[in-house]
């Protein structure tokens, strides 16, 4: 009997959930517009090194998230040691309540030694309906969009003050990066209104700019393409990302989202000659980590034009994990290195002290581009 390999893709769900009347309207912006926050990151001039995850909130099985968080933490003890993380959004479930920041967050990365800057995710910015009124993102607006490092406040014995972020989509200006975060909001596949869409092609022109000497980097939570059985690829941010990189003439280098709770890189050819990847890693925690759909399964779609040209290089849907990504630039050469880790879920196994185990790597190259 021979077997054979599924062939796993990107896929649209045949019939797409609209949900866009839980569309939530935004906080006011704690810094001014663009929204750039020039971090102090204790980087080299020519290296940047940053551990990058999404999803890593849990209510059921918060071992996941406590073995993902000390694996991130131990990489601080090695030469190659990050400088941050920038987290791709779900930081708790299943509402962006205050009370949840503590088991699902604080504790979590107490000894996480490093900053965290952040998106939001869609379940961060939700209001749970049976509770008392308050406002979308408030928890999240104390935690990481505070106008300067201050005790937060549900949390007070945490040693991790408030982060600075000027809003919720913002540009962080790093060495050797420019990185700027959308703020997709709570809809299923995400939802972007016209304000921020104009603030987004603004920020990639302006990226362009400093293109020789940075990266450009984008991240959303909602993954634009995914081969997943829940979700499948976003229509709305395909649609989106794909008009304003034409509006502004500009495409970034790479992609990061979470919001689908396994790891796939993705690789989309353009017409130009332009390779971009486009990397899910939303399995930072959460319990319910989301298995690859069967490409024939008549729910989902496969040939639709969003999805042409775009390739699922690798995937890991069974195991949690997480990015550290590495920035290095030479007289001769520029380059983005990714490296994807896995962790060991058993809390009793993961005791034992095991590393985590590199399952995937890739390298960009941005010399001369």
């Amino acid at each position: 009997m021979i077997s054979t390999k599924t062939l796993y893709s990107a896929v649209l769900k045949t019939e797409q959930l609209d949900d866009s009347h839980k569309f939530q309207p935004l906080p006011v912006a704690t810094g001014s517009y663009p929204y750039r926050l020039s971090a102090d990151i204790p980087a080299g001039k020519d290296k940047l090194i940053f551990h990058m995850v999404g999803d890593t909130g849990s209510v059921n099985a918060p071992g996941n998230q406590q073995i993902v968080a000390k694996q991130m933490a131990a990489q601080y003890a090695e030469k190659e040691a990050p400088s941050f993380l920038y987290h791709l959004g779900d930081i708790v479930y299943h509402y962006g309540e205050a009370e949840q920041y503590a088991p699902q967050f604080l504790e979590p990365f107490e000894a996480y030694p490093g900053q965290v800057y952040a998106i939001a995710g869609n379940h961060d910015g939700d209001i749970n309906p049976e509770s008392e009124h308050y406002d979308s993102l408030e928890a999240f607006y104390t935690t990481f969009c505070n106008s300067a490092p201050r005790t937060i406040y549900f949390s007070p014995d945490s040693k991790r003050k408030s982060q600075v972020q000027p809003h919720a989509y913002w540009t962080m200006e790093a060495p050797l990066a420019t990185i700027i975060g959308l703020y997709t909001n709570v809809p299923k596949y995400g939802c972007i209104k016209k304000e921020q869409r104009s603030w987004f092609i603004g920020e990639l022109q302006h990226a362009a700019k400093h293109r020789a000497e940075k990266a450009i980097i984008v991240c959303l939570h909602h993954a634009p393409y995914s081969a997943d059985v829940n979700h499948g690829s976003s229509l709305p941010m395909i649609e989106f990302l794909e008009g304003a990189f034409e509006e502004a003439g500009v495409k970034p280098d790479i992609v990061f989202s979470g919001h689908v709770h396994n790891y796939q890189r993705f690789s989309k050819q353009y017409a130009d000659g332009k390779t971009v990847p486009f990397i899910v890693a939303g399995a930072g925690g959460f319990d319910a980590l989301h298995a690859l759909a069967d490409p024939y399964n008549p729910a989902y779609e496969l040939h639709n034009p969003a999805l042409d040209q775009v390739h699922l290089d690798k995937y890991c849907d069974n195991k949690h994990g997480f990015l550290k990504i590495t920035l290095e630039k030479t007289p001769f050469d520029f380059s983005i290195k990714g490296a994807y880790y896995t962790v060991i879920s058993d809390p009793m196994l993961a005791a034992a002290s095991l590393k985590a185990s590199l399952f995937d790597s890739f390298r960009i190259d941005l010399t001369g581009r």
